[in-house]
């Protein structure tokens, strides 16, 4: 059985051995003249062996840099401002607390998530969306859905006065 050392030793002698030809070759064997000389007219070796350098440059075309961070993008970003009042609210972030009988049609009133109380009627604009119509059990809701993957851009969205989400709190 062979010693792993001796193994390994006999691999680096076996590669050392044309390596040590290269470097023969390129330098010149003994008794050869040095390849540095280069005939008149001609042009030097090194330049004729560089390969012409190309710069390359990234066409967007509309389309995102692979080269640029995702998070870096989203950070620099200015940061989303909201209208006051109702226009402000998000579908997501508001309750129905109550529903009222005013001048012959109904009107809700709404609660955001800074627990501010608006009322709002059928047509009112919210942050993501549009109050299509006020029932006697709540708000019918016409979101605007904001995901680029989504088929669908609307959905309808019903706000219940007592929701399942009211009863936990």
């Amino acid at each position: 059985m062979r010693n792993p050392i001796s193994v390994v030793l006999g691999v680096a002698i076996v590669l050392g051995a044309p390596l040590a030809a290269a470097a023969q070759t390129a330098a010149g064997a003994p008794g050869t003249p040095p390849a540095t000389a280069a005939a008149p007219g001609s042009a030097p070796a090194s330049k004729a062996a560089e390969p012409a350098a190309e710069s390359y440059t990234y066409e967007a075309d509309g389309r995102r840099d692979p080269f640029l961070s995702l998070t870096a993008a989203a950070e620099s970003r200015p940061p989303l401002t909201r209208a006051e009042g109702v226009a402000g609210i998000a579908v997501g972030e508001l309750s129905v607390r109550g529903v009222l009988k005013s001048k012959g049609s109904l009107i809700a009133m709404v609660q955001g998530a800074d627990k501010r109380a608006f009322v709002v009627h059928p047509g009112d604009q919210l942050f993501d969306g549009t109050i299509k119509a006020v029932t006697a059990e709540g708000l019918v809701i016409v979101q605007q859905v904001n995901d680029p993957l989504s088929l669908v851009k609307q959905r309808e969205v019903r706000k219940t006065l007592r929701s399942v989400e009211d009863a936990q709190q």
